[in-house]
């Protein structure tokens, strides 16, 4: 009777360890992967960590895969070669070492990937006694940061470019809800390719922190990798807009394709 049992209840985890085996052999290859460069803590940690939740569901359905890294001192030319894009998750472009400049220069100047960056991506000039990393300023499109409207409020966003591919099923225009608007010290749209705008009358509640003509979506077409920067960045309300999220799966797969 010993005997009989065992065969009958080996067999079925027999029959689990092929299917496991068969299913991962012939399970087809990620389409592409992404390096996710993701800022931990502080006031954004609310956002970051909702993004990552629907980064793990969004890239389950759409077949690829994604590393996240909390340091950009572990950028360098062999990491970044495994990767088809890079996610700036509210990263901020300062403190990242020699290596790391270096490589991702390299990687975007040359068109190795593409890349997606967030809010406090754009925080350029001197911070934490950090000079400001031009060439980050230029890519995107000469700025550097000049306030921000810390109460957040929201605003309606406007596109500008309905053809592009990051703006596929995307309405003309739409309200953000509980953003913190960053402001800058010049319009980047003279170096850039601007996809969106925000309608700074429309802000509730109203606020004197307004640049007039505001970009909060665009992408430097000089250079050779696909780029596109979201303003937005702040609110994990922001994973409840179904506009802001058709954007941002559009844009890493539209950046991870050259």
């Amino acid at each position: 009777m010993k005997q009989f049992t065992q065969r009958y209840v080996t067999l079925p985890l027999f029959i689990l360890v092929m299917l496991f085996l068969v299913t991962n052999i012939f399970a087809a290859p990620p389409k592409f992967r992404a390096l996710v460069l993701a800022e931990r803590g502080g006031q954004h940690e609310e956002f970051v960590v909702a993004a990552l939740h629907w980064l793990d569901e969004y890239s389950a359905e759409n077949q690829f895969e994604f590393t996240v890294i909390n340091h950009a001192d572990k950028i360098d030319e062999v990491l970044l070669s495994g990767y088809q894009v890079i996610i700036q998750l509210n990263y901020a472009p300062y403190n990242w070492g020699d290596k790391a400049m270096a490589a991702f220069v390299k990687y975007i100047e040359e068109g190795k990937g593409g890349w997606v960056g967030f809010h406090h991506a754009s925080l350029l000039g001197e911070f934490d006694g950090f000079p400001m990393w031009n060439w980050f300023s230029d890519l995107m499109g000469g700025i550097r940061f000049k306030n921000y409207i810390a109460a957040t409020v929201s605003g309606i966003v406007n596109i500008e470019d309905k053809v592009h591919p990051v703006m596929k099923g995307v309405p003309a225009n739409f309200i953000i809800n509980n953003e913190e608007w960053y402001t800058f010290n010049l319009d980047p749209r003279p170096n850039v390719h601007v996809l969106a705008t925000v309608d700074e009358s429309s802000y509730k509640p109203d606020s004197d922190i307004k640049m007039g003509d505001h970009p909060v979506i665009w992408t430097n077409e000089k250079m050779k990798a696909r780029n596109v920067y979201f303003l937005m960045g702040h609110s994990p309300a922001l994973l409840h807009s179904a506009e802001f999220k058709t954007m941002v799966g559009n844009a890493i797969i539209w950046a991870a394709n050259k």
